[in-house]
C-alpha cells in the first residue's frame, strides 16, 4: 500500500529564503559600475584597462591562494573579490604602475577581508583599505595624475604602467591637477559640465559624475543599497559647503562642485553603502551618513589633502559597531530600564 503524502511537512530552518543572494548583490554593483568604468577607459585609454585588470588579478588571486580548498570555489563564485578589485582599480590614477595596482588588490583582500575572517566579518571597506595602504606606501604614484585624452587615444599605454616592480617609474610628460587640487591650491574652479561628463584629471572611475549617479540610481531602484546613506552623505556635504559658500564665495566651492568633484559619488554609492561596514538601523544610517559628509567637508576645506572621502568612510567604518549598539530599537514587549 502506497503511503500518502503528509498534510503537514516539517522541514528544518531556515524556512524563508530571500531572492537576493551574495553573488547577485555583487553582480548588481558591478553592473552599476559599468557606465563609469567605460567612461574611464574612454578618457584614459588602454593603460587604465591594464590597471583595472592588475587590481582585479591581485584581489582574485589572493582570495584563491588564502581560501581553504573546500571553500575556494564558492568564495570565488560570490564575486566579492572581483568587485573589490574593480572598486580599488577605479580609485587609482590611470598611470599608476601595474605592480602597485596588483599589490593594492592583494592588500584589499588580505588585510581588508580575509584577516577579519572573510566576507561579512570585516570592519573596514576592503577596497578602501587597499587604497589607504597604497596612498601611504606609494604617495608619489598615487598623486600623479594624467590629463584625459579622447577616444582616439584608447590604445595608449603610459610608460609608468610598465615600470619594473619596486623601481622608480618615469611618468609621461602630460600631467594635470585634479579639480579638487586646482580649487584647494590655486582657487581655480572647473566647469560643472566637465565634472559631470568626466573630462577631468583624476582616478579612473571617479571623474564622470553623471554616470556614477546613474549607476547609483540603478542600485536604489533595485533596492540593493539603503537610500538613507547616499541621501544623508550628499545632503550633508551640500549643506555645509553651501554655508561656507555663502560666507565666502570667492574662497570656498559651491555645493554642486563639491558633490560632483573627486571621489564623493563613487564613495557615496558604492563604498559607504557596503552593508557589512555600515550601520544596520535606520537611525544609525543617518548618523553614519552625516558623519561621512561632515568629515569630507572638514578634510577638503581645512585639511592638508584636497580629498577626504577615503578617510571619512574609513573613520566612520571604525565607529559603525558603536553606532549599531546605541541605535538598536527596543525589543518588542520590553520596557525601558530604570535605575
Amino acid at each position: 500500500m502506497k503511503q500518502k503524502d503528509p498534510r503537514l511537512l516539517v522541514q528544518p530552518s531556515p524556512l524563508l529564503k530571500q531572492a537576493m543572494t551574495t553573488a547577485q548583490a555583487m553582480r548588481e554593483v558591478i553592473y552599476a559600475l559599468v557606465p563609469a568604468t567605460l567612461a574611464g577607459l574612454w578618457f584614459f585609454g588602454l593603460g587604465a584597462l591594464l590597471v583595472l585588470l592588475a587590481s582585479i588579478a591581485g584581489a582574485v588571486l589572493t582570495e584563491w591562494a588564502f581560501s581553504p580548498v573546500e571553500t575556494r570555489k564558492r568564495r570565488l563564485a560570490d564575486g566579492s573579490g572581483l568587485l573589490t578589485g574593480l572598486l580599488l582599480g577605479l580609485t587609482l590614477p590611470p598611470a599608476v604602475p601595474l605592480w602597485i595596482a596588483f599589490i593594492g588588490g592583494a592588500v584589499s583582500i588580505g588585510l581588508g577581508k580575509l584577516i577579519w575572517g572573510g566576507l561579512g566579518y570585516n570592519l573596514f571597506n576592503p577596497a578602501l583599505v587597499g587604497r589607504a595602504f597604497l596612498s601611504g606606501t606609494f604617495p608619489n604614484a598615487m598623486t600623479t595624475w594624467s590629463a584625459p585624452a579622447s577616444g582616439a587615444a584608447f590604445f595608449q599605454v603610459y610608460s609608468s604602467n610598465l615600470a619594473p616592480p619596486f623601481m622608480q617609474a618615469q611618468y609621461d610628460a602630460v600631467s594635470a591637477a585634479t579639480p579638487l587640487g586646482l580649487m584647494k591650491f590655486e582657487n581655480q574652479s572647473t566647469s560643472l559640465f566637465d565634472l559631470m561628463v568626466g573630462n577631468t584629471a583624476g582616478c579612473i572611475g571617479e571623474t564622470s559624475g553623471l554616470l556614477l549617479l546613474v549607476g547609483g540610481v540603478y542600485l536604489l531602484l533595485r533596492r540593493d543599497i539603503d537610500w538613507r546613506l547616499p541621501a544623508g552623505i550628499l545632503l550633508t556635504v551640500a549643506l555645509f559647503t553651501a554655508i561656507l559658500y555663502l560666507v565666502d564665495a570667492a574662497h570656498y566651492p559651491g555645493p554642486l562642485f563639491s558633490v560632483f568633484s573627486g571621489g564623493l559619488l563613487i564613495g557615496t554609492f558604492y563604498m559607504a553603502t557596503d552593508p557589512v561596514t555600515s550601520p544596520l538601523t535606520p537611525r544609525g544610517a543617518w548618523i553614519f551618513a552625516a558623519g561621512v559628509g561632515l568629515l569630507v567637508v572638514l578634510i577638503r576645506v581645512f585639511g592638508g589633502f584636497p580629498e577626504g572621502v577615503m578617510y571619512a568612510i574609513l573613520l566612520m567604518n571604525a565607529v559603525t559597531p558603536l553606532i549599531d549598539r546605541y541605535t538598536q530599537p527596543r525589543v518588542f514587549g520590553t520596557g525601558v530600564e530604570t535605575k
